[in-house]
């Protein structure tokens, strides 16, 4: 049965941008390879941690959000947990909530600022 998930990983900050880029599309390879179904991809770019990992206060984020068999997280997993690059990851399978927050989300529903309310006049 194909469900939807998300995995958010970190990757170590002295990759270099190819560097980087080549490690997200290895993980997106794995996943294309094993008949997944990539909804979306965003790189959050280089952040602050909320703590040291590693010794290591900044990490390149990255999301990647797709339909799979179970099956296919386990041989995502543990190519996460293989690659040195990678300071931390997780795996959260998305309940039908979830999907339609996230669908809002990309379409931006989020962002746009309320409409300021014209006072009644006196």
């Amino acid at each position: 049965m194909i469900k939807d998930y998300e995995t958010v990983f970190i990757l170590t900050p002295v990759l270099s941008e190819a560097q980087m880029k080549d490690a997200v599309e290895k993980f997106k390879k794995i996943l294309t390879d094993n008949k997944a179904k990539m909804v979306n991809e965003e790189n959050w770019g280089l952040r602050k941690l909320a703590y040291p990992i590693m010794h290591k206060t900044t990490g390149f984020y990255n999301l990647l959000e797709f339909q799979a068999e179970p099956s296919v997280i386990t041989k995502l997993e543990t190519e996460l947990k293989r690659d040195e690059t990678v300071m931390r990851f997780l795996t959260v399978a998305l309940d039908k909530h979830a999907v339609i927050y996230n669908e809002r989300r990309r379409k931006g529903e989020f962002n746009k600022k309320s409409e300021p309310k014209e006072e009644a006049a006196a």
